[in-house]
């Protein structure tokens, strides 16, 4: 019995996808999006033009799905680009409204040029979907004339959304970016909390991702503000003063003695409240006496910060933001349209997009279908303009769809049309932005019944929309399924192991820097540093590799963390590869503890150890690449056991000895 429930349960990879993920409600968001859903409605009845309320309503839908920033600037970008590509999208549709098989072709061209441009960046990725979307629902649905009324109509209600979002940018001007770097110095101290101990790996991984978002914010402002005010400055100098802070980590998790007490991460959150509160009083550390090389790390470390944190004016001119800082907005453009015209990912994903919706439209051409808009919409929510899992998303929107029309079947079926229509749209959009943040299949029973009213208030026909619906969006998931996922190998055959392997590559060059500069040292990658002296790696340079590095591997985490979810044969196979993305994050560490500990006393490694390893590291990238399995390989790695080195070879021989389950290994 046991055996055939076994069977008969939902599969590990469904399961994983279901599971609500942890993650606090965004209360202001949800505030945000039921004034901005509910209040055009409103005004809509309250003028006798209930259907143009809707239009500013479905506008308003857009604006809250971009509205994902912290920062009030970038909530500017990421509201206000997505409207003008929706606005487009909407008036391309309504021009090609009933036009049959031309509505067919310039859906077919849009749906072409929104996966292309979805590779540009996360904003870019929003704009495509709005583009997309809005095209399906001009070319569907009747729109009020003249043409440029709707466009007009759903740009007042993103714009809405987005006056909402800077309602508190007067009095909160700074407060993102300053909260951001003051839970990065919060992640660093959770993670000297945990050194020694089995949560250090968890812990790195939420400084990676704090670091990230931190630089996000505060470099993107840099960029636009030129760079050189003040208050920028001085959160940019306190950001990078961190960074040595976090080198000297793995060296304490491996080696520290003292930096593992408890006044060690006090000092560090004491830092952490100091940036929150913008306090410059000069700081009183009592630290423990260092006991090694990794102690004096982490001493001279924080030591450094704090100094930095408590500074009242940084000089400008001395702070280095070239850990992340974005090249000038024309070159940006410029190098965003080469990638798009000229990367092969850009034109196969915009092909594979442009397939779907071509099918879709040409099916409703050709069957009679009522509304015959949501197909399309279903397609191209599911195959939402980015690289994510299609197959899993396919599952996940037709179950969010079963569980979201039966909200509007409810809400059709139960409350009276006109103005019970505000209370209730208030209600669902605060829904919106809440189930978000638990996953795909949650996001998509929110919106569901959101649309849904909004189109019953253009087109009256209540109940009857429910069923139709569920159809509709069956058959848009069955052809994302078979003509976006089964029809394109690579979407079952996991490219994982490529970024994998350019990890490893990325890890053999970090280690040629990390000991390019050291005497007698000399390696194929590191043999110039910044200033052109041959053998010489500079340390700013070194610090923006190990960034870059690590930024790298969060995606990399990331992209596996998505293939998981996939069924086998690539959700199976990501599964036997996680452990060399966790080795490849713990050679990193190994080898950041390694330079570190050198720094601050330790006996420096010869060459001939250096060059091991990253030979054996250049090799392990070379069998992924040439191999869709993980083959056992015992390195033979020589040198001093007690050096400094040495837990940085014990974890390369580790991370050469992984195999696939099941796998016959090599000697």
């Amino acid at each position: 019995m046991e055996t055939r429930a076994g069977r008969l349960s939902p599969p590990e990879w469904l399961l994983k996808s279901l599971r609500p993920q942890a993650a606090p409600v965004p209360w202001a968001a949800c505030v945000r999006a039921s004034v901005g859903l509910a209040a055009p409605l409103a005004v809509g009845m309250a003028v006798g033009q209930p259907a143009y309320g809707a239009l500013v309503s479905m506008g308003a839908l857009s604006g809250v799905i971009s509205d994902t920033a912290d920062a009030y600037r970038m909530r500017v970008f990421t509201i206000a680009v997505p409207q003008l590509f929706g606005a487009i999208g909407v008036t391309l549709g309504t021009l090609v409204y009933g036009e049959g098989w031309a509505a067919v072709g310039v859906l077919t061209l849009v749906a072409l040029v929104s996966g292309m441009i979805s590779s540009i960046g996360a904003v870019a990725s929003v704009a495509g979907l709005l583009l997309l979307l809005n095209a399906v629902v001009g070319a569907g649905l009747e729109m009020p004339g003249p043409w440029w009324k709707a466009p007009l109509l759903l740009s007042l209600g993103g714009l809405f959304v987005l006056v909402l979002s800077l309602l508190a940018w007067p009095f909160r001007r700074r407060e993102p970016e300053r909260a951001a770097v003051a839970g990065a110095y919060r992640s660093v101290a959770d993670l000297l909390a945990a050194a020694g101990t089995s949560a250090y790996d968890d812990r790195r991984q939420t400084v990676t991702d704090a670091l990230n978002t931190s630089y996000d914010l505060i470099l993107a402002r840099r960029a636009r503000d030129q760079g050189r005010r003040g208050p920028m400055v001085r959160l940019l100098a306190q950001l990078n003063v961190l960074i040595p802070l976090v080198e000297a980590a793995p060296a304490a998790h491996r080696h520290g003695r003292a930096s593992r007490r408890p006044e060690i991460a006090a000092a560090v959150r004491d830092l952490a409240d100091a940036v929150a509160e913008g306090r410059t009083q000069p700081p009183e550390l009592a630290l423990p006496e260092p006991e090694g090389p990794a102690d004096r790390a982490v001493n001279a470390a924080l030591r450094n910060a704090a100094a930095v944190v408590h500074e009242t004016d940084p000089d400008p001119y001395n702070v280095d933001d070239r850990l992340g800082r974005p090249a000038a907005l024309g070159i940006r453009v410029r190098r965003a349209t080469r990638n798009v015209l000229l990367s092969e990912p850009s034109w196969r994903y915009g092909l594979r997009l442009a397939l779907c919706i071509g099918l879709a439209q040409a099916l409703v051409s050709l069957v009679v279908v009522p509304r015959s808009y949501w197909v399309a919409l279903t397609v191209t929510f599911v195959m939402k303009p980015d690289f994510g899992s299609v197959f899993s998303r396919a599952v996940l929107r037709a179950l969010g769809t079963a569980a979201g029309l039966l909200v509007a079947a409810a809400v059709l079926s139960q409350v009276p049309r006109g103005w019970w229509d505000v209370p209730v749209m208030a209600v669902l959009a605060a829904l919106i932005p809440a189930f978000t943040a638990k996953g795909y299949a949650f996001q998509t029973a929110a919106i569901t019944p959101v649309i849904l009213l909004l189109s019953d208030v253009l087109n009256h026909q209540g109940f009857d929309l429910v069923l139709p619906r569920l159809v509709d969006s069956l058959v848009g998931c069955a052809i994302a399924l078979v003509a976006g996922y089964l029809l394109w190998p690579e979407s079952w055959h996991t490219r994982i192991g490529d970024r994998l392997a350019d990890a490893v590559e990325d890890a053999a060059r970090y280690v040629a820097s990390a000991f390019g500069d050291l005497p007698g040292q000399a390696s194929q990658e590191g043999q110039a540093g910044q200033e052109g002296q041959p053998g010489r790696t500079d340390h700013a340079e070194r610090l923006r590799t190990r960034r870059r590095l690590y930024r790298d591997l969060s995606s990399v985490r990331s992209e596996f963390q998505r293939a998981l979810t996939e069924p086998p044969p690539t959700g199976a196979r990501a599964a036997a590869w996680w452990p060399l993305v966790v080795a490849v994050e713990r050679i990193v560490d190994a080898t950041t503890a390694a330079r570190v500990r050198v720094d601050h006393g330790a006996e420096p490694p010869t060459r001939a150890e250096a060059a091991a390893i990253e030979r054996q590291l250049r090799e392990l990238a070379e069998g992924l690449r040439s191999s869709e399995v993980l083959v056992e390989v015992r390195a033979e790695l020589e040198g001093d056991e007690q050096g400094v080195l040495g837990p940085l070879r014990r974890e390369v021989t580790g991370a050469r000895a992984i195999a696939s389950p099941g796998r016959p290994t090599d000697g």
